[in-house]
């Protein structure tokens, strides 16, 4: 599991917790910004426990810290700014397989605004999630010259696509091998490649041929292969025969 699913996965797992669920709740509920005293009063908690626990859901990312003076005073006897919480701005997401609708919404809104413009859509929606992939790979780190296979999965990963390099046997019948194919277990995009499959299949294969050629991945090519258990892509090296010999 990828280190931004763990973190995650972390922070809402404090929202387990009774006491910290329903601060979390109060002061997601409230206008501004709430002091540890108006939250033990409204909940009927002790101090020091809406303390520990408000603290909890600002470690993990739940609620922001800001300081300020209630009274609205400055200067000398004003009194030490209080300490106050609000809602964070960070939004968060878990979804056990990985989902990326926020994704494929950003390339379908371009590839919308495009064809308003003119453009036609089907060729807007393949340079849009060409051109989505290429900006993931260019925010890729910590890669090597020369991306291969390898690379380009790694990146995959971090998308949501569960992938894996697998040896590819065609055509011999000592089954030596040919060469290697990336196959993706998981489907970002699956509740809306099951209604709407010919358009979000099409752009997925735009999307992860961006992200090859964003890694400068020569000789990769990406697939539309629809399978019943996994991603409708593939990718394999120039000159692979895919499964069905085409």
């Amino acid at each position: 599991m990828d280190p931004d699913t763990v973190a995650v996965a972390t922070a809402l797992g404090a929202l387990a917790d009774d006491t910290r669920r329903a601060l979390y709740a109060y002061v997601a509920g409230r206008p501004d910004a709430v002091g540890r005293d108006e939250a033990a009063s409204a909940l009927g908690l002790a101090k020091h426990t809406v303390s520990f626990h408000l603290d909890r859901l600002a470690a993990e990312g739940l609620l922001e810290v800001e300081f300020r003076r209630l009274s609205g005073r400055s200067g000398p006897g004003a009194g030490r700014p209080s300490k106050l919480y609000r809602r964070a701005a960070r939004e968060f997401a878990l979804t056990l397989p990985p989902r990326r609708y926020d994704l494929v919404g950003d390339i379908l809104a371009a590839a919308v605004g495009r064809a308003g413009a003119g453009d036609d859509l089907d060729t807007a929606l393949a340079s849009c999630a060409a051109a989505e992939g290429r900006s993931v790979a260019a925010e890729a780190g910590g890669l090597p010259d020369g991306a291969g296979l390898p690379e380009l999965a790694a990146v995959l990963a971090s998308q949501g696509y569960e992938p894996s390099v697998e040896a590819s046997t065609q055509g011999s019948t000592q089954g030596s091998t040919q060469g290697s194919t990336v196959v993706l277990a998981n489907c970002p995009f699956d509740a809306l490649a099951q209604k709407h499959t010919a358009v979000v299949c099409g752009l997925n294969v735009s999307f992860v041929q961006g992200v090859a050629d964003g890694l400068g991945c020569a000789g990769l090519t990406a697939h539309l292969e629809p399978d019943a258990v996994r991603c409708c892509v593939t990718v394999r090296e120039d000159g692979q025969p895919s499964p069905t010999g085409e």
